[in-house]
């Protein structure tokens, strides 16, 4: 790897999708598809409604996600995962092997 440290951009990759809630939320959409706000609430019990419209606008903001609103009464939203974010899959399973990894090494080193 040849990464120059005061140039490197892995805090700008961070800053995107890391938050309390940001990397649940971006696994759900990319685990199930689809998923409308209450769905979120059911899936994330511990967030709040203004939390979780806040990290799924930074989301939206960034092109990682996407949002439909139905005119429909009640209105109807479902968020999914962006062609962009889908971008992102290959890097949350790198992170998952290496998280399952360290674990193994952890016990291992008692």
């Amino acid at each position: 790897m040849n990464i120059i440290p005061d140039q490197c951009q892995v805090n700008q990759a961070l800053e995107i999708f890391v938050g309390k809630w940001k990397l649940l939320i971006l696994l759900h959409l990319i685990a199930n598809g689809t998923t409308r706000f209450g769905e979120f609430q059911r899936a994330i019990p511990n967030i709040t409604p203004k939390v979780l419209t806040q990290q799924l606008r930074e989301l939206e903001e960034e092109d990682i996600i996407e949002r439909h609103v139905y005119t429909e009464i009640p209105p109807k939203v479902e968020y999914s995962i962006s062609t962009y974010g889908k971008t992102l899959e290959p890097i949350f399973t790198a992170m998952h092997t290496w998280g399952q990894n360290h674990l193994l090494y952890k016990q291992s080193h008692k």
